[in-house]
């Protein structure tokens, strides 16, 4: 009777789970996820942990930015480009101003405060990739390179706060030039130092989180964009990179911008388009902004000591 009981108890569940259909989960991530900051909004559909669909919901940063320069001119409208990217601020304010000089027709690629735009875009690609490493290292589990990182970017806030009097926030190009207060051979001395610490700081990061196994395992093969996806997409920079695309807009003569042009320098491409490329390609990157910066500031100080031995 015991067995005969326990078949049709068996029958009658197999019979359940065949007729049960598991429904995904939904979720909402973001605006107001702490990781997503106000910036953007997700839906996911989950199967578990695993991410089925992701619906993507953009335009949170910007509020309106556009409508707002409206009624304002050039220079009033430049503080909102510091607030469309504040992990890259003065760069935002690099592509505002060239736009601006491009229709006046008055590009000066090889001027001083051409040269000293690009001091403060690779110091900009420096805080950008800092943080990006040390929130990605957190995330995977390993807190070190966080505050490393940190450091540094301390020290490029403050060369940001030496010439606009902001951390973040700087208003600091201007259209054909840029604000001069701040600017001082003290200040470039300083940078040069800093560059030489930044170097030390940058491998000790790159030498702990490669040579870490899970770091690997949780990277390597993960989060794979083709070269046909990075296309479809629309991806630049570090994404298209990754995938294999010799695309930098540094060295296309037709799209050259500031200094950039005159220096030697390096750009990488990674072979699967994953994760660990894309972090490899910061890493080197970041080598590569110590580079254009010390490179720029002996240009920048060997010409200004050429045309004053010209004058004297």
């Amino acid at each position: 009777i015991n067995n005969n009981l326990l078949n049709v108890w068996n029958t009658n569940n197999l019979n359940l789970m065949n007729n049960t259909s598991i429904k995904s989960f939904t979720l909402n991530f973001g605006p107001q996820h702490p990781a997503s900051h106000g910036v953007l909004r997700l839906i996911l559909q989950l199967n578990g942990e695993l991410i089925e669909k992701a619906d993507c919901h953009i335009g949170f940063l910007h509020r309106g930015t556009e409508k707002l320069i409206e009624n304002r001119n050039y220079l009033q409208s430049l503080p909102y480009l510091d607030r469309l990217d504040y992990v890259s601020m003065m760069s935002q304010e690099h592509s505002y101003v060239l736009a601006i000089e491009s229709l006046l027709q008055s590009d000066h690629y090889s001027s001083p405060y051409s040269q000293i735009r690009v001091i403060f875009d690779e110091l900009t690609r420096l805080l950008n990739h800092y943080l990006g490493i040390a929130t990605h290292s957190l995330d995977i589990g390993s807190m070190s390179p966080a505050f490393w990182a940190f450091e540094e970017r301390e020290k490029i806030m403050e060369f940001y706060e030496r010439v606009s009097g902001a951390r973040m926030h700087a208003a600091f190009f201007r259209p054909n030039t840029l604000d001069w207060s701040g600017i001082n051979y003290q200040l470039f001395l300083d940078i040069i130092y800093f560059c030489r610490n930044s170097f030390k700081a940058i491998t000790e990061i790159y030498t702990l989180l490669s040579s870490n196994k899970i770091w690997k395992l949780r990277l390597v093969n993960i989060g794979i964009l083709t070269y046909k996806d990075c296309i479809k997409y629309g991806a630049s920079g570090v994404m298209s990179r990754s995938s294999g695309i010799k695309h930098d807009l540094r060295f296309i003569s037709s799209h050259c911008y500031s200094f950039y042009w005159f220096l030697k320098f390096n750009s990488f491409i990674g072979k699967r388009g994953d994760c660990f490329d894309r972090f490899i390609i910061r890493i080197r990157e970041m080598y590569e902004s110590i580079n254009i910066i010390t490179q720029t500031i002996n240009n920048l100080i060997t010409s200004i000591n050429t045309t004053e031995s010209i004058h004297n």
